[in-house]
């Protein structure tokens, strides 16, 4: 950050003043002045420079009787000192002053640099076949664009030539490079690595992903935390009190008390000074904005600075279990046949019935079909009953009335028998799902789908209990599946055969225990739990609408370790944030008793409050750094030298 300030010629001219008005300063204090004609050149110079918009500022406040800008405190203490004949001390309040400001425009660019890389990692041109190089906004669904290697992927499609490496960084977060095939997914902002690749449009320029993690990024930077919200009201009646008070430290010693008007003066301009309310305005939006930027670089998408603080303050975090607790990879690992059909009958007329859903389940059902070269069977009155099952009639059967789902819904129709309940138990205490399947008057047969835990789920478990937080889980899955999964990745608290509302219901009831409880899950399913919830995180949100508008916090990559990072930095980002304001106040309430006390005078004053101001700054800036020891790596992109079945 250092070789950043020293690049820019702003910065070196405060610097420049300030050296030369230093030892002008020090030579004060001994009596020893230079001639007025040397000095008010000099002080006018600076003035010119540095001073003409406090000035201009100032100047328009006065005029609209808005007592509460800054820069009209600074402009009354700046021709107070000059009034005095403190021409010194005038102009180290117009560079210091110049300095602070510079340092907290300095700050905000940079807390928001992360934002500035997204946009500039949109392509503004693309090879479309055919017409060539044309604005990425001229191009429609369904054209193909030519990607060659080393090239930036202008928009989102589907590859239908080629195979090359992709480096999804700017959109995911993720360092390491993905294969890409044809058929395989790309999105807007990420760069080929290697391969000739032609993309089918899949979105326009403005609805693709990257647009819309910028277009959601920029809003979360504009939304304000309470905290921010509170001190920005708060500064608009503190600054006209503090001139009323600094006139009263005025008129009272001198026309009441009959106390010299030259000291009293300098008192009341030392207060105006050190009472600058700037470092207390930017100790919260500069750390929001540099923790929504770390995040970012991260793959994790904050919809506001709200929710840096909430997520800081949770007690608790909601897991959905499968895809987000487990892979969600979901295979079929049994085929049990009843009532003397075959495993190929099963699974054909299993496959039929799932042939237009796109429930993990379905996909599994149907690729175990494919896999057995089973043909799947045709069905008309395909229903899907939300949170049990499918039902529809099938064509090929003799009986066409089929239902499949889990235990409890296939019994509200028939009785199982006690061989059919004890083989459903068998799976589920393996941590498997059981899908019944019955035609209208007997069990066809059972699937047994398994979907494995991450590796890395309890080890963030773990990690979450270190910090004092408690992880639930919340599914739709059955009681001894959740429970198996539960132990594996060491959750005590499990809820599980909830349809979406009962989770919503259940997690409302957690709230009401522990407080804030975020809710983690996949942004589809879980919609209304993460509705409800106080902070909802959507994993693996990269490619899902759904997703990004349902969650205050979609994560674009599946990175679990993503979840304690992200409760560290609410916590760390609060933390600065306290520092920041009891740093402003402790320093401003020292000086404001020295100079009601007669003993302070605006040098110490303006060190003091351009001191504090840098230090806000400095400390909110850390925040870059933060990576809360979890794991989570940067991405490529230099961060800123820093379901249920």
């Amino acid at each position: 950050m250092i070789k950043d300030l020293l690049k820019n010629k702003k910065f070196i001219w405060i610097l420049a003043a300030i050296a030369a008005i230093i030892p002008l300063e020090i030579l004060s204090l001994f009596s020893i002045h230079l001639p007025l004609l040397v000095e008010l050149p000099v002080f006018l110079l600076i003035l010119l420079f540095f001073g003409r918009s406090v000035f201009a500022s100032g100047a328009k406040s006065l005029l609209k009787l808005n007592f509460s800008n800054i820069n009209l405190l600074m402009a009354i203490a700046i021709f107070g000192a000059a009034y005095l004949g403190e021409f010194e001390e005038a102009a180290i309040i117009v560079t210091l002053f110049a300095l602070g400001e510079f340092l907290e425009e300095f700050g905000i660019k940079r807390s928001r640099s992360a934002l500035e890389k997204l946009v500039q990692g949109a392509p503004k041109k693309a090879e479309v076949k055919g017409k060539g190089n044309i604005p990425v906004e001229g191009i429609n669904v369904g054209e193909i664009v030519i990607i060659k290697p080393g090239s930036e992927i202008p928009l989102d499609g589907e590859v239908i030539k080629g195979s090359s490496l992709v480096d999804e960084a700017m959109i995911t977060g993720e360092p390491l490079p993905k294969n890409k095939f044809t058929g395989d997914d790309v999105y807007a902002g990420t760069l080929n690595k290697q391969g000739y690749l032609e993309i089918k449009v899949g979105r326009k320029s403005a609805d693709s992903t990257l647009a819309k993690i910028i277009e959601f990024t920029y809003k979360a930077a504009e939304r304000k935390l309470a905290s921010q919200k509170f001190i920005e009201k708060f500064a608009k009646f503190y600054t006209p009190s503090i001139m009323a008070v600094s006139l009263a430290l005025v008129v009272i010693p001198v026309f009441v008390m009959g106390k010299p008007f030259n000291i009293w003066l300098t008192q009341a301009l030392s207060l105006l000074i050190i009472s600058c309310p700037c470092a207390l305005v930017i100790s919260t939006p500069i750390a929001a904005f540099s923790a929504i930027g770390n995040a970012s670089q991260r793959g994790a998408l904050i919809k506001g600075g709200r929710f840096i603080e909430e997520i800081g303050k949770v007690k608790a975090v909601a897991f959905d279990k499968t895809r987000t607790l487990t892979k969600g990879d979901l295979i079929v690992s049994d085929i049990i046949p009843f009532n003397g059909f075959t495993q190929e009958e099963v699974i054909s007329c299993a496959a039929g019935m799932e042939y237009f859903s796109e429930h993990p389940i379905a996909k599994s059902i149907i690729n175990e079909a494919r896999e057995r070269n089973a043909a799947a069977h045709s069905f008309n009155n395909f229903k899907s009953v939300r949170g049990k099952g499918v039902t529809g009639e099938c064509l090929i059967c003799s009986d066409s009335h089929h239902c499949m789902g889990n235990i409890s819904f296939i019994t509200e129709e028939h009785k199982a028998g006690e061989e059919v309940l004890n083989r459903v138990r068998e799976l589920e205490a393996q941590g498997k799902t059981a899908v019944v399947m019955s035609d209208s008057k007997k069990i066809k047969g059972i699937i047994g789908i398994v979907d494995e835990v991450r590796e890395e789920s309890k080890e963030i478990i773990g990690r979450l209990k270190r910090m004092d937080v408690v992880p639930i889980m919340l599914t739709g899955d059955n009681n001894s599946a959740a429970k198996f999964v539960a132990r594996e990745v060491g959750i005590e608290v499990v809820r599980a055969e909830l349809l979406p509302m009962e989770k919503e219901r259940e997690l409302k009831n957690f709230m009401r225990r522990y407080g804030n409880v975020a809710m983690t899950g996949d942004g589809v399913n879980d919609a209304p739990a993460l509705a409800s919830s106080s902070v909802g995180i959507a994993m693996g949100a990269v490619g899902s609408d759904a997703a990004i508008e349902n969650a205050d916090i979609a994560l674009m990559n599946d990175d679990l370790k993503m979840i304690p990072y992200l409760v560290g930095l609410g916590k760390e980002t609060a933390n600065k944030i306290k520092v920041n304001i009891f740093s402003s106040v402790l320093v401003k309430a020292l000086f404001l008793a020295l100079a009601i006390g007669g003993m302070s005078n605006l040098a110490m004053a303006i060190f003091a409050d351009t001191g504090v101001a840098v230090l806000v700054i400095m400390n909110s800036l850390s925040l870059y750094g933060y990576s809360g020891k979890t794991g989570v790596k940067c991405s490529n992109a230099d961060m800123l030298a820093i379901g249920d079945p």
